[in-house]
């Protein structure tokens, strides 16, 4: 953990006490990070922490979105490459996104984070169904009118994370 930066982390005790002042509320907060110029939202009560600075330990005969393994305080954590996984060219450097669903954890390397926003869920459309996009369960227009934002369907990243 010497070369970690911990750029962000959720205590369960503020996961807690968020899940209970949303309860009954019609919007969700979600992390908005980047990939080239896609904005990709992820819900926020599915991330771990914000990475800066990790090493990865390779893996053989892996896909190659995937970068590696690495190790977050005793627990060993695989790393996706977002942008390879996407279908776009790497880049050297990018900052962790390290989520948890449903008891998995995930490291996610993308290009940068921009902010965390609460989204109305009734702006939140499905993506169309002859789409061959498989990681994105829906989309919709920022609040704060910065564009579009695709939805990250953690359960489709993480079933299929390392393979199709």
């Amino acid at each position: 953990m010497s070369n970690e930066n911990v750029l962000f982390q959720v205590e369960d005790e503020e996961l807690e006490t968020t899940a209970q002042e949303d309860e009954g509320a019609d919007s969700r907060k979600y992390l908005i990070f980047t990939v080239d110029d896609l904005k990709i939202g992820i819900d926020a009560e599915q991330v771990v922490e914000l990475l800066n600075g990790y090493m990865a330990t390779y893996l053989p005969m892996m896909p190659d979105y995937i970068l590696g393994i690495f190790n977050m305080r005793g627990q060993i954590i695989p790393i996706m490459d977002i942008r390879l996984r996407l279908g776009k060219s790497p880049v050297e450097e990018g900052i962790l996104i390290v989520i948890d669903y449903n008891n998995n954890q995930l490291g996610i390397q993308v290009d940068s984070v921009d902010l965390m926003l609460d989204i109305p869920n009734d702006s939140i459309v499905p993506i169309p169904s002859q789409s061959a996009q498989k990681l994105v369960s829906g989309m919709c227009t920022l609040p704060d009118g910065s564009g579009t934002m695709l939805v990250l369907d953690c359960e489709q990243l993480i079933a299929r994370g390392y393979g199709d």
